[in-house]
C-alpha cells in the first residue's frame, strides 16, 4: 500500500511538472532547461541515500517535477533538425534512453545484491551530476536557428509565468492539436493499464519468478530497441505521420484482440512483437506531429505536455488496472485495447485533421 502511495505522488509530481517543464525550456532555453532537470535528478537522488524514515521517503520525491530528461533531449533534437528529419531523429533517441533503462535496471539489480540497497542510489547521483556538467559544457545556449528566435521574440508564448495554465492551453487551440493529442492519450492506455499491473499478472496469471519476468521485461526492451533503430526511420522515409499514425492504431486493436485471446506467456511474447512497434510508432509520431502543429518557440512546451500521458496512467492505472484486473481478468485489458482502437481508427478514417505533413528525404 506504502508503495503504491509513493508511485502515484511520483506520478502526479511529474504529471504536474511535465507542462512547467516544457515552458521553462521555451522561455530560458535548452541548455537551462537540461541543467535543471539533471540537477532535479541529483537532488532526487541525495534525498534518498539519506532517506531513513516514510516522510523523508515521500521528500525525496519533490525535485521529480522538473526530472524530465527524455523531453529536454527532445527539445534539442527537435532544435536542431528539420521537421522532415524530426520523426527519425526523435526515434533513433528513443533507443538511447531504451538502452540507458536496459543496462541501468541489470546494473542497478547487480550493484544491490553485491553492495547493498544504497550503493545504485550513489551511482545514481554521480551519473547525474555527471550529466549536469556535460549539458552545462556541451549543450549549446541557443539550439535554435536564428530565424526562429526572431519568431519567439513575437511569441505569446515568451509572455506570462512559466506556471501559467492558460498559455499552456492555449496550445491545445491550434488545429489538429487537440486531436491527435487525445489519440495519444487513448490509444495506448489500455495495454498502460495492463503494463501497471503486470508485475502482479506476472506471477498470478502467466505463473513467473520475480527473475523470469525480469528477463521478459529485457526481451520487451530489445524488441522496442530493434523497433526504435532499425523500423521507424525507414518507414518514415516512405510515409506521411497521418498514415503510420492509423497503422499504429490500427495494430493496437490488434494487439487488443491478442491480449483477450492469449492464455500463456508464450502467446504475450508473440503479443509483443506487434504491441511494441504500435507503442514506438504512435508515442514517435504523436510527438513529431504535435511539435510541428505548434510554433517553434511553444515545442518545449507541447513536448511537457505530451510527456504529462504516461506520469497520467501512472497516477490513475493502479485503480483501474486493478479493479478491471479483479472483476473480469486479464482478458478485459485486451477487449478493452480493441474496443478504444477501434473507434480511434474510424474516427482517424472519417476526420480530417489538418497535418504538416512531411516525409524524410
Amino acid at each position: 500500500m506504502g508503495f503504491g502511495y509513493l508511485q502515484t505522488t511520483f506520478g502526479v509530481l511529474q504529471l504536474v511538472g511535465g507542462p512547467i517543464f516544457g515552458r521553462f525550456a521555451d522561455q530560458f532555453g535548452t541548455r537551462a532547461a537540461l541543467i535543471l532537470s539533471c540537477a532535479s535528478g541529483s537532488a532526487f537522488f541525495l534525498l534518498m541515500s539519506i532517506s531513513t524514515s516514510i516522510p523523508l521517503l515521500f521528500l525525496s520525491r519533490l525535485p521529480a517535477v522538473f526530472m524530465h530528461g527524455l523531453p529536454g533531449a527532445q527539445k534539442v533534437i527537435i532544435d536542431l533538425t528539420t521537421p522532415s528529419q524530426r520523426a527519425d531523429a526523435l526515434g533513433k533517441l528513443g533507443l538511447c534512453f531504451g538502452i540507458g533503462i536496459i543496462v541501468g535496471s541489470a546494473l542497478g539489480g547487480v550493484l544491490s545484491t553485491k553492495f547493498g540497497t544504497f550503493f545504485p542510489i550513489y551511482v545514481a547521483l554521480v551519473g547525474n551530476l555527471i550529466n549536469t556538467m556535460i549539458a552545462m559544457v556541451w549543450i549549446p545556449l541557443q539550439a535554435k536557428p536564428k530565424s526562429d528566435y526572431c519568431v519567439m521574440e513575437h511569441s505569446t508564448s515568451q509572455s506570462g509565468s512559466v506556471f501559467s495554465i492558460r498559455e499552456i492551453l492555449r496550445l491545445m487551440k491550434f488545429p489538429g492539436v487537440m486531436e491527435v493529442f487525445i489519440v495519444k492519450v487513448f490509444a495506448g492506455f489500455p495495454v498502460g493499464l495492463f503494463l501497471i499491473m503486470f508485475s502482479i499478472i506476472s506471477m498470478d496469471f502467466f505463473g513467473l519468478e520475480a527473475v523470469e519476468s525480469g528477463y521478459l521485461m529485457s526481451y520487451f526492451g530489445v524488441l522496442q530497441m530493434v523497433v526504435q533503430c532499425l523500423v521507424i526511420g525507414k518507414l518514415t522515409n516512405h510515409c506521411t505521420e497521418m498514415t503510420l499514425l492509423r497503422l499504429s492504431i490500427f495494430i493496437f486493436a490488434g494487439v487488443g484482440l491478442g491480449m483477450a485471446l492469449m492464455r500463456t506467456v508464450w502467446h504475450y511474447c508473440i503479443v509483443a512483437v506487434p504491441m511494441v512497434f504500435a507503442f514506438s510508432i504512435l508515442g514517435t509520431i504523436t510527438d513529431s506531429i504535435l511539435t510541428k502543429a505548434v510554433p517553434s518557440s511553444d515545442t518545449g512546451a507541447m513536448l511537457g505536455i505530451c510527456a504529462s500521458v504516461q506520469p497520467l496512467t501512472w497516477t490513475v492505472g493502479p485503480t483501474i488496472g486493478g479493479i478491471l484486473y479483479k472483476q473480469f481478468g486479464v482478458s478485459s485489458f485486451g477487449y478493452l485495447q480493441l474496443i478504444v482502437n477501434i473507434g480511434l481508427f474510424v474516427y482517424l478514417l472519417k476526420s480530417k485533421i489538418p497535418l504538416r505533413e512531411t516525409k524524410t528525404q
